[in-house]
């Protein structure tokens, strides 16, 4: 189990917050405070895990971004993802999702891969703009790795 680690660096006015390993009942959000920050960015590449207990500390530490504060997701990881369509309030209503990864998998090989998709290029405005292609390192043909209307339903 990767322990639940957090970076915190202070702009002028925006927040960038690096969290990475387990967010679960050990996870302490104690020095991650978001008061005073019109922006806060939070980078989620090293989340590997999230269970029931770590989604409640996340919903109550959320909650304490200010008002007007914008709130943006970058490079959800799955585990993210998959809490943003199941639990409301996972994304605060003045929050929103910049990058995100999607699994594919190839039949061919065997091998997975996750690739990022962003803002303006790969969704904008609820819409999809995947590649229209994608391969593996020996060259074989991946497909996406999710049922669209459950993964991506988020961006509605």
């Amino acid at each position: 189990m990767e322990r639940f680690k957090a970076e915190k660096q202070q702009g002028s006015g925006e927040l960038v917050v690096k969290l990475a390993g387990h967010i679960d009942e050990d996870a302490t959000f104690n020095g991650l405070d978001l008061n005073g920050a019109q922006k806060v960015v939070l980078e989620l590449e090293g989340v590997t895990a999230i269970n029931s207990c770590g989604i409640r500390e996340w919903i109550k530490w959320i909650r304490t971004a200010p008002n007007g504060a914008a709130i943006v997701y970058k490079k959800c990881p799955k585990v993210i993802v998959d809490q943003i369509n199941m639990v409301a309030g996972f994304l605060p209503d003045n929050g929103k999702v910049e990058s995100f990864f999607v699994p594919y998998y190839s039949d061919e090989s065997g091998n997975e891969k996750m690739i990022l998709f962003q803002e303006g290029k790969e969704f904008k405005g609820g819409e999809l703009f995947p590649p229209p292609e994608v391969k593996d390192e020996a060259g074989a043909q991946m497909e996406m790795d999710v049922i669209e209307a459950k993964y991506f339903k988020f961006l509605k």
